[in-house]
C-alpha cells in the first residue's frame, strides 16, 4: 500500500472476515472494532456501542440507519452536562470543543458500505456519487465510511447546486466542501463599502471561494492576486470566479500568505478562534496560537506600497471567550511595524447570536466584526 492508498478496515460475520478500504475525509482513522448492525438494533444499544467505541456496521434500510443516527444524536445532547457557573468563558469554550469532539467520535461510529463508483449498498439508499466523487474522485473499489460524514458530504454537495446569495456581489457562490462558505455575509459587506485606498492593484490573503477577490473586481480593482495554500480552495475559486465572469483579472497562486511584490491593497479574512481544529474542514475557523493571523500582520509591511492599506478582517469572538485579548491584538499590530489608519465594524446577523441555547451564546451575542485599515509606520 502507497501512503496515497485509503487504509484498510477489517470486520467478522460468523468465522469469515471481510475487509474494505476506510475513507474519512475527516481524517479519523478506522474503528478498531466492527459488528454489524441492522434495523432490529435499538438506539440504547447502539448508543452504548459507540461509546465504547465499537463500531456499527449498517446492513439494514439506510433511512432507518439515519434514524438511528438521530436518535443517538439525542442521547449525546441528553448526557452533556451544561456549562457550570463557576468556569471561565474560556474553560467554558474548551469543554464544549471537548464534547464536540466526543460526539464526533460516538456518531461517527454508525458505518454505511459503498461500492466501486460510489453507490450506496443499502436499501433506499440515495444516489451520492457525485457527491462523493467531488471530494474523493473516482472509486474502483469498495469503502466503507461513517454515516454521518456521508450526510455531511451529501449536504456540502446540495449546497454546492444551490448556492449562496451574496447581495453584495447580486450574485450567488457556490461553495465546494472543506471550503468556508459566505454565509457570515457581515465581513463581505465590510470589503464591499470600506473606502478603496486604490484600484489597480490588490493581493487577497487566504481566497477561500474566492468570494472577496470578486468583491475587490466588481468594485473596480483591475487586478487582483489571490492566494491560498489549499488546492481545492483554488480549485473553488476558480469555478466562482468563472462563472461570474471575472476570471480574467483575478490570478489564483498556491502559497502560504502573501505573493510576490507590492499592492496598495492587501486583504485577508484569516480564521478567528486560536484553537486546534479537531478536522481539516474546521482550518477555516480556527486557527491554532493564531499563526495565520500573526504571520499576516508579520508580513504585511513590506507588502504594501508607500500609502498602501493592509484589511484585516476579524471577529472579536476570540476576544470574548478569553482565548486573545485586544490588547494582544494591538500588539501584534504595532510589533509589526503597523499602525491602525481607521476601522469599520459590523454585528454578525447568524442564528447562533440569538440563540440563548448555545453554551457560548454570552460571546456570541457580544462578538462584533471588524475590518482594521492598517497602514506601514514611517521609518
Amino acid at each position: 500500500m502507497t501512503e496515497s492508498d485509503p487504509p484498510m478496515i477489517e470486520w467478522t460475520v460468523g468465522t469469515r472476515t471481510h475487509s474494505a478500504q476506510w475513507r474519512s475525509e475527516r481524517g479519523a482513522p478506522p474503528p478498531r472494532r466492527v459488528v454489524t448492525a441492522d434495523d432490529t438494533m435499538s438506539a440504547d444499544t447502539a448508543y452504548r456501542l459507540a461509546c465504547e467505541g465499537t463500531a456499527l456496521l449498517w446492513k439494514g434500510d439506510y433511512h432507518n440507519a439515519r434514524q438511528l443516527l438521530q436518535a443517538m444524536s439525542r442521547r449525546v445532547q441528553r448526557s452533556r452536562r451544561g456549562p457550570s457557573d463557576d468556569k471561565s468563558i474560556a474553560e467554558r469554550f474548551h469543554l464544549h470543543r471537548q464534547a464536540q469532539a466526543q460526539q464526533a467520535r460516538t456518531l461517527g461510529m454508525v458505518l454505511v458500505p459503498v461500492a466501486a463508483g460510489h453507490r450506496v449498498s443499502l436499501r433506499r439508499a440515495p444516489d451520492v456519487a457525485e457527491a462523493c466523487t467531488s471530494v474523493f474522485g473516482a472509486a474502483d473499489a469498495d469503502y466503507l465510511i461513517s454515516l454521518r460524514e456521508l450526510l455531511g458530504l451529501v449536504g456540502a454537495w446540495q449546497w454546492r447546486l444551490k448556492g449562496v446569495s451574496v447581495p453584495a456581489l447580486d450574485a450567488t457562490i457556490t461553495p465546494h466542501y472543506g471550503v468556508f462558505s459566505p454565509i457570515r455575509g457581515e465581513y463581505v459587506d465590510l470589503v464591499a463599502q470600506a473606502p478603496l485606498p486604490a484600484k489597480t492593484l490588490a493581493f487577497d490573503i487566504g481566497t477561500g471561494s474566492g468570494v472577496l477577490a470578486a468583491v475587490l473586481v466588481k468594485r473596480g480593482v483591475k487586478q487582483v492576486v489571490a492566494t491560498d495554500t489549499d488546492s481545492r480552495a483554488l480549485a473553488c475559486a476558480l469555478d466562482n470566479l468563472t462563472q461570474l465572469g471575472v476570471a480574467k483579472q483575478v490570478a489564483l497562486q498556491k502559497m502560504d500568505l502573501f505573493p510576490e511584490g507590492r499592492a496598495p491593497l492587501v486583504v485577508c479574512n484569516p480564521p478567528w478562534v486560536p484553537a486546534r481544529p479537531s478536522a481539516p474542514i474546521e482550518s477555516a475557523v480556527y486557527d491554532p496560537d493564531s499563526q495565520m493571523l500573526r504571520g499576516f500582520l508579520s508580513g504585511l509591511a513590506e507588502h504594501l506600497t508607500p500609502d498602501g492599506e493592509g484589511w484585516l478582517i476579524l471577529s472579536d469572538l476570540a476576544e470574548h471567550l478569553g482565548l486573545r485579548t485586544r490588547e494582544e491584538l494591538l500588539g501584534w499590530i504595532d510589533a509589526a511595524g503597523l499602525s491602525v489608519r481607521d476601522h469599520h465594524e459590523i454585528r454578525p446577523r447568524h442564528a447562533k447570536a440569538q440563540d440563548s441555547d448555545d453554551p457560548l451564546h454570552a460571546a456570541r451575542a457580544a462578538e462584533m466584526t471588524t475590518l482594521w485599515r492598517l497602514v506601514a509606520k514611517p521609518d
